[in-house]
């Protein structure tokens, strides 16, 4: 095991999302074929920690059937009646062997843009600093809903404060925090162990760790992200729609710079398990979905529908052609498919 690779990466899933206004829980609605909870694994196990750990509780059932689709290896951890974030990672933890140690990270399943690389990049500055907790963080214009992150003069962290319980001038700071975290494994487990709910939610703050540390005299620190799409959480229908647009939009720049052709980016909507050739082209309104591959200079008609189908190389899809699993594309080489 490398040194800087996690004892365990902790997602949260428990909460409700009732702003979501869905029987679906929230953190199973799909942005670009992925759920927003399969984003969050995804770029979890990228960091390939000794253990997954999925925290649940609303919809428990239906969460965990997804997650032993998608990541066969997570250990459910189900959070009981006391609530907050600090409770959730107190119930993920219990999870863990009593000897594990190290590092630990804490991420949420609706935060769907956070990658690999920017969780590698937290966990190494952990390592490098030897820190009892490293945050991300990000400056936005509007930090109005944000915990903020209060440093000393030096640049040291030395709390997080939530926008309920912040003063004007705590409110006035611009610099928030993600909610994603870099723990060493003891701190952690005294920390919680210490920590009571004396905040205006009367919750377990996990962000209240921050504090609990640099009052210890424990070293603390924030990687700031400069791509704020990459803290981006979903509360919402709209913001379910605005981060799947974006994440669209990554999809088919890296598309575009790898060779493929995109007539109409604004119209064009491809998933992230898709996979497509170099000189393929895709006219405008097409949808790729699923496990679909495109081969090397094969050119989509506008609005195609694919869903996991494979394109020959060089073969040309007629516009408005629809083709699934059930309904797979004929079998011949290139020229022309479709109705």
């Amino acid at each position: 095991m490398a040194p800087t690779t996690p004892a365990a990466v902790i997602v949260m899933a428990a909460g409700k999302g009732t702003r979501m206004r869905s029987a679906t829980p929230k953190v199973l609605h799909r942005i670009g074929g992925r759920s927003l909870l399969d984003h969050a694994v995804t770029a979890a196990r990228g960091l390939d920690p000794e253990r997954l750990v999925v925290v649940v509780r609303h919809e428990r059932d239906a969460v965990v059937a997804h997650l032993e689709q998608v990541a066969p290896d997570a250990i459910p951890a189900d959070q009981d009646e006391i609530p907050g974030t600090g409770r959730a990672v107190a119930c993920g933890l219990a999870a863990l062997p009593e000897d594990a140690g190290g590092a630990v990270v804490v991420t949420s399943g609706d935060v769907p843009l956070l990658d690999t690389p920017t969780l590698s990049a937290l966990v190494a500055q952990h390592h490098e600093r030897g820190d009892a907790v490293t945050l991300l963080t990000a400056v936005v214009d509007d930090p109005h809903g944000y915990g903020r992150v209060v440093r000393e003069p030096d640049g040291t962290v030395s709390a997080i404060v939530e926008q309920r319980d912040a003063t004007e001038a705590q409110r006035a700071i611009t610099e928030i925090n993600a909610g994603v975290y870099a723990f060493d494994l003891a701190h952690l487990r005294s920390a919680l162990a210490a920590l009571g709910t004396d905040n205006d939610q009367g919750e377990v703050y996990l962000t209240d760790v921050v504090a609990h540390a640099h009052a210890a005299g424990r070293s603390t620190s924030a990687l700031v992200v400069a791509d704020h799409w990459l803290v981006e959480g979903c509360n919402d229908r709209a913001q379910l729609a605005v981060l799947g647009a974006e994440l669209n939009s990554r999809i088919l720049a890296r598309a575009m710079e790898s060779g493929v052709g995109v007539v109409d980016p604004s119209s064009t909507w491809v998933d992230v398990t898709v996979e497509i050739g170099p000189d393929a082209s895709l006219e405008p309104g097409v949808l790729l979905r699923g496990a679909t591959r495109i081969g090397p200079g094969a050119r989509i008609g506008a609005y195609a529908i694919l869903a996991d189908v494979d394109i020959p190389a060089g073969a040309v899809v007629a516009p408005f052609a629809q083709y699934d699993a059930e309904t797979p594309v004929p079998a011949q080489g290139s020229g022309t498919t479709g109705a």
